[in-house]
């Protein structure tokens, strides 16, 4: 079935009246709604409570809007990245399924959703985490109707991260946390890359001791979140099928480093937009519906030969830094500041660089 796509800017921190519009056009109907990846204005940490305020927002329309009941409708995938760092917007991404369907000899956007098994707190960063990531990937991957890897072009995951209670729960039964609390996040989504790089035939199985060590071991199309809302991975997975209807196209690329741009133009050129060899954003004639990235800070503090000291400073975490200088590349790239740029990309991507992925209009 077809895949339709909106991009809607949040105006305010609980804001949700773009999804509501859309939906009142008469474009889509709440009940097609399947997936919202969006960006909010808070700090991007554990208590960034902007990420709920949008999650409840967007939900209650569906709500108001449409026949599912409200079970059905926390069941929706919703991936949430706080932290608008730089020129970012904050927005959101909504994704509807219908009921059309298209030629076999036009590959189109398809979408697959799945929940892997529960990961414990002790499986978190070991080669547990990575092997129940990768067969939740395999079974988003049915679901997609893609049997091919190579049609995979996003990856876009919700797991678990350590706290105190989880970890105290752990020992009871035993068990170790293979990190402290507050660097789970990184390793929780790092761990989760391997696993996305495992089921797409990117990497084999890693060893215990390359997670989170061996950077050199990254998945070119996984962009991993983690919180403390869930305890297992939730996986929503984006690739072109033949067939699959609608108007819209998924390819990427990858960020050698923060400033490639080059990178982002690949992404949509491989989603099937032709570029001249020098593209410019007027260039892409409105039919980029948006860019997905990851990015972190170069953990050899360099860019293109020169020292960078955003790993050094103790006033803004480098997170932020790398985050809003990507967001300013990307934006510039495509012409518009509501793009999704989310950091602590270990395993996704190479070093000092990142995933980026294109969603295009085919017809625009």
């Amino acid at each position: 079935m077809a895949i339709n796509v909106k991009k809607i800017e949040i105006k305010s921190v609980s804001d949700a009246s773009g999804l509501d519009e859309w939906i009142a056009s008469g474009e889509v109907s709440a009940d097609e709604i399947v997936a919202v990846i969006g960006k909010t204005e808070g700090n991007g940490g554990v208590n960034d409570f902007t990420r709920i305020l949008s999650d409840e927002a967007f939900r209650r329309v569906l709500a108001s809007r449409g026949t599912r009941d409200n079970a059905a409708i926390k069941r929706i995938p919703m991936v949430w990245s706080g932290g608008c760092d730089g020129v970012i917007t904050p927005h959101a991404v909504a994704f509807a399924r219908n009921g059309e369907t298209g030629p076999e000899s036009e590959d189109r956007l398809t979408m697959g959703t799945a929940m892997s098994e529960d990961i414990l707190p002790e499986d978190i960063g070991r080669p547990a985490m990575v092997e129940k990531v990768a067969d939740g990937v395999r079974a988003a991957m049915r679901d997609a109707g893609i049997d091919d890897p190579a049609d995979v072009h996003y990856v876009q995951t919700k797991t678990p991260l350590l706290t105190v209670e989880t970890v105290q729960q752990a020992r009871g039964r035993g068990r170790t946390a293979a990190c402290e609390v507050h660097d789970s996040m990184g390793v929780s989504n790092g761990a989760t890359g391997l696993g996305i790089a495992v089921a797409l035939n990117e990497i084999d199985m890693p060893e215990a001791e390359d997670i989170c060590r061996n950077l050199d071991l990254y998945s070119a199309v996984a962009s991993c979140s983690s919180g403390v809302e869930l305890d297992k991975a939730q996986i929503v997975l984006f690739g072109n099928r033949p067939g699959a209807g609608g108007r819209y196209r998924i390819g990427h690329s990858v960020m050698k480093d923060a400033l490639d741009i080059d990178g982002i133009y690949d992404a949509i050129r491989d989603a099937g937009l032709e570029l001249p060899e020098r593209p410019r954003a007027g260039d892409l004639g409105g039919r980029v519906v948006n860019c997905f990235m990851k990015c972190e800070a170069d953990p050899t503090a360099r860019l293109r030969g020169r020292r960078q000291i955003m790993l050094d400073d103790s006033d803004v975490h480098h997170h932020r830094h790398s985050k809003a200088a990507v967001g300013g590349v990307a934006a510039t790239a495509i012409g518009d500041p509501a793009v999704f740029v989310s950091v602590d990309a270990m395993h996704q991507g190479p070093r000092g660089g990142g995933p980026v992925i294109a969603i295009v209009d085919m017809e625009g």
